[in-house]
């Protein structure tokens, strides 16, 4: 058997890689879109009780545990989601917290179309140069959003963020440049959002 090797951080892209096929394993291309919401993605593998893709975050190269201590595969694919490893477990259940500081169990998985998205004012990618890609429009459509070089979790078109790299600049400082300037209009639509609270005086 010949042994593969690859650069470093090659295992990481394969478990990406992993992940997208586990989700192309369900429906996820429509003629028409449904008019139900939400839309579900049934499974296309035979036998599998799943009702839909339901997304399990990974903790950087590792998957998430339950409270009961076992991986999500440990689980049943069916709602509900019974551990097969143990009696004591109620359903998947894990207290990992993302990178918005909130538990993994107080998201849901959502499927929206991009109008929808720009309608109710949420981030959206850029369009994909064909369908095989899915969701993904680059290696760093993979990170978490606040992670990202590009713009590919912007809302609409209007960015303020310059994307042309200046003459002297090298990757890092261009890098630097770019997220500076999203912080301080992160900072600034914050502030905008802010009324300032009508001061009250105490009866003496």
């Amino acid at each position: 058997m010949e042994r593969l090797s690859g650069p470093p951080g090659g295992a990481a892209a394969v478990d990406e890689y992993l992940e997208y096929r586990r989700y192309k394993q369900h429906k996820t291309d429509f003629e028409t879109i449904p008019q139900q919401r939400p839309v579900d993605l049934p499974c296309r593998v035979a036998g599998c009780r799943c009702r839909a893709y339901h997304y399990v975050p990974m903790n950087g190269s590792q998957p998430v545990r339950c409270r009961c201590k076992h991986f999500a595969d440990q689980h049943s694919a069916a709602p509900g989601f019974t551990c097969s490893a143990c009696s004591k477990c109620s359903g998947f259940h894990s207290c990992f917290t993302c990178s918005c500081g909130q538990p993994a169990y107080a998201h849901d998985t959502v499927v929206e179309t991009k109008q929808e998205r720009l309608a109710q004012g949420k981030p959206v990618g850029q369009d994909v140069p064909y369908a095989a890609m899915g969701g993904l429009t680059g290696f760093s459509s993979l990170a978490e959003g606040y992670m990202r070089l590009d713009d590919s979790g912007v809302v609409g078109t209007s960015s303020q963020v310059s994307s042309s790299r200046r003459p002297e600049e090298d990757d890092m400082a261009f890098f630097e440049r770019r997220y500076q300037e999203r912080i301080k209009m992160e900072k600034a639509a914050k502030q905008k959002g802010k009324a300032p609270l009508p001061s009250t005086t105490k009866p003496s």
